[in-house]
């Protein structure tokens, strides 16, 4: 059975400017948080302290904010809508053109491209204070189903207010040990649910059962059928909401109690 809800309250704090990025536990255990986990804001709203707002601008691009001000756009194609937003970081897979871009705005200041470059890794580990911004290599299918494309893809880790906010990018396949423990804890993931183009759903299914995560923030779905068939599979094991909206602020002592999955609206920037 599918449960939903939801503990909305608004934002009236003034904005902190943080001067350094709250430890995180990514790489160690966490104790179990109590409090409601949902803030609604606008992404042009300050952020109150030791808070990140996601928003899901839309297919896999989301819209990541600190309170300092720092924001980062994950799996950029270089149209996050109409808005004039520079954001300090972009991060990039070039499985498919809609993940990517080959002229991104020279003013962006960090941009990160998830894919090996003639065989080599690219191990990104950038530093920004309060974001921390690095990768872990997966492997993707070739255009040739039988052709494997060695560390193609990137799932990006943001650590920012004391969380570990992972985007698995295209993933294509179930991450080996090494790779998990690279991985880490993480307390919100995004996941590719389109249930065959990267992951198809049981191994997913698998791979969040097998995260964790506080909060699962499902992306890259192709209309009700894709996300419907992955909600199903995950309410068995986790709390399911969908609430309507594009965008979320959360924080260590705002994390649901229980493993939930929160279906966010595609809303490009205006």
């Amino acid at each position: 059975m599918i449960r939903s809800s939801l503990a909305l309250c608004s934002l009236l704090a003034s904005p902190a400017v943080a001067q350094e990025r709250t430890p995180s536990h990514c790489l160690a255990l966490a104790d179990a948080m109590g409090s409601p986990f949902v803030q609604l804001a606008s992404y042009t709203d300050p952020l109150p302290a030791e808070t990140v707002r996601i928003s899901y601008i839309g297919h896999a691009s989301f819209l990541i904010q600190t309170t300092g001000g720092l924001s980062a756009v994950t799996d950029f194609t270089g149209d996050i809508g109409g808005a004039e937003i520079v954001p300090d970081v972009v991060t990039m897979n070039n499985a498919h053109i809609s993940h990517f871009t080959w002229s991104p705005d020279p003013a962006i200041p960090h941009v990160l491209e998830g894919w090996a470059e003639g065989g080599e890794e690219r191990g990104h580990s950038l530093d920004l204070g309060e974001m921390l911004v690095r990768n872990i290599h997966t492997d993707i299918r070739g255009y040739d189903s039988s052709e494997v494309v060695r560390d193609g893809n990137s799932v990006f880790v943001f650590e920012v207010a004391g969380l570990c906010i992972g985007h698995l990018g295209h993933l294509h396949h179930i991450p080996d040990l090494g790779q998990y423990a690279e991985i880490g804890r993480l307390d919100v993931v995004m996941a590719a649910v389109d249930g065959g183009v990267s992951l198809d759903t049981d191994s997913m299914t698998e791979v969040m059962d097998r995260l964790r995560a506080r909060l699962v923030i499902p992306m890259h779905w192709f209309g009700r059928y894709t996300l419907d068939r992955f909600l199903t599979e995950m309410s068995d094991s986790f709390d399911v909401v969908e609430a309507g909206i594009g965008e979320l602020t959360l924080s260590m002592d705002t994390l649901p109690t229980r493993p939930t999955v929160m279906v966010l609206e595609p809303v490009p920037l205006e």
